[in-house]
């Protein structure tokens, strides 16, 4: 298909539809949009692929006006005050990966604590918050992901800040299962 067909199967939907879609979109909240999209177009044979392609017009159509989600802060002092203000001691940084249908491969930076054993969220590094964080030229020479680079440099520094271990089991290839086993 090609972005004349997406239009098509734009105006195709429902009114109330197309306002729920352009509302989600507005708000940065794809998902649901991609959902409602494929809802009400699927009787008619569209396929999630395609609604993909539907609501990145309507991202496209929006352009500024969409309220995006911020970037998670990748700065040292930031993620010093947030690990810091944990309940328990950080006993290491962790960065593991993830991926949905939305982002691609991510990479999230955990801290991890004892007295009370827990895992903590710091960063949600997506492609885009890492390009932002490496700048451009970086990202262009960077062999692996960028989010896998901005979370490794992000976590090593963290880590040694904090003088704990930083611990990333499969910087070079994303994969969901790969943990630290401290």
């Amino acid at each position: 298909m090609n972005t004349s067909e997406w239009s098509e199967w734009w105006e195709r939907l429902p009114a109330g539809i197309r306002a729920q879609v352009d509302g989600y979109v507005l708000q940065d909240a794809m998902l649901p949009a991609v959902r409602a999209v494929l809802a009400a177009g699927r009787a008619q044979g569209l396929g999630l692929n395609d609604a993909q392609h539907v609501v990145h017009d309507r991202y496209l159509h929006h352009g500024e006006r969409v309220a995006r989600t911020p970037d998670s802060p990748l700065d040292e002092d930031s993620l010093t005050a947030l690990a810091t203000g944990l309940p328990g001691r950080v006993v290491a940084i962790e960065a593991i990966w993830d991926g949905d249908t939305v982002h691609d491969w991510f990479v999230i930076l955990l801290a991890h604590t004892a007295d009370p054993e827990g895992e903590h969220p710091l960063a949600t590094i997506y492609r885009g918050t890492a390009e932002r964080h490496l700048g451009e030229e970086r990202t262009a020479r960077a062999p692996g992901h960028p989010s896998a680079e901005a979370a490794t440099h992000a976590g090593r520094a963290l880590a040694t800040r904090l003088s704990v271990p930083f611990h990333f089991a499969s910087p070079d290839t994303p994969d969901e299962e790969a943990r630290w086993e401290g």
